[in-house]
């Protein structure tokens, strides 16, 4: 009967390590002694380098300014905020000028005003892009994305960097514990065809 049963202490075995194994990528948080060897999870312990790696991997391959700049010009783009543009203007030339000098009302009608507000909503058409690119280009020169994140990361607490993985990958951590499970079973199950198969 005994002899039956070891599939299923083998598939306890594998899944056991397998977690074992998943809770020292994070745990412990702090270097700990324990018979004479130093152990720490290896994700709090490589925690500087893991930042400077992911600091490295945005700033060069999945941030880049002359990217946000090129979407940042993009016609369509600038369409979408003309609106806005637009109404900021209508008060300004309606209510502000008027306030500010009131006799441009009493000499300059509205479609006078109309002229004034399509002619400066040219001029921003056509300033807005070389604005937005020279001001891009200045961001990507201030802007050290790579430290920025590297300090972020760096800064995350043991707790904070285990629940954030954990959130991303915990599907996967799971299977592993399920592979473990199903490849004990099997070798479990193995042994017993084996020792079965055994001449008496």
């Amino acid at each position: 009967m005994i002899l039956y049963l070891i599939p299923i202490i083998s598939a306890f075995i594998g899944w056991f390590t397998n977690w074992i194994a998943i809770k020292m990528l994070f745990h412990p948080k702090e270097p700990r002694r324990i018979l004479g060897i130093t152990i720490q999870g290896i994700f709090p312990k490589r925690q500087q380098q893991f930042a400077a790696k992911l600091g490295a991997l945005v700033a060069n391959e999945l941030l880049h300014f002359d990217e946000i700049a090129v979407k940042l010009k993009d016609p369509e783009q600038l369409k979408a905020i003309n609106p806005l543009i637009e109404e900021h203007l209508d008060n300004f030339l309606q209510v502000k000028l008027k306030e500010k000098l009131p006799f441009i009302a009493a000499f300059v009608g509205d479609s006078t005003m109309q002229k004034i507000k399509d002619g400066m909503m040219e001029e921003i058409q056509q300033l807005l892009p070389q604005v937005i690119g020279k001001y891009a280009d200045n961001l990507g020169e201030k802007i050290d994305v790579e430290r920025m994140v590297t300090e972020k990361v760096a800064a995350f607490s043991s707790d904070k960097l285990e629940e954030i993985l954990f959130a991303i990958m915990s599907k996967e951590f799971r299977f592993v514990e399920i592979v473990g499970a199903i490849l004990g079973f099997v070798i479990g199950l193995v042994q017993v065809l084996l020792t079965l198969a055994q001449p008496l």
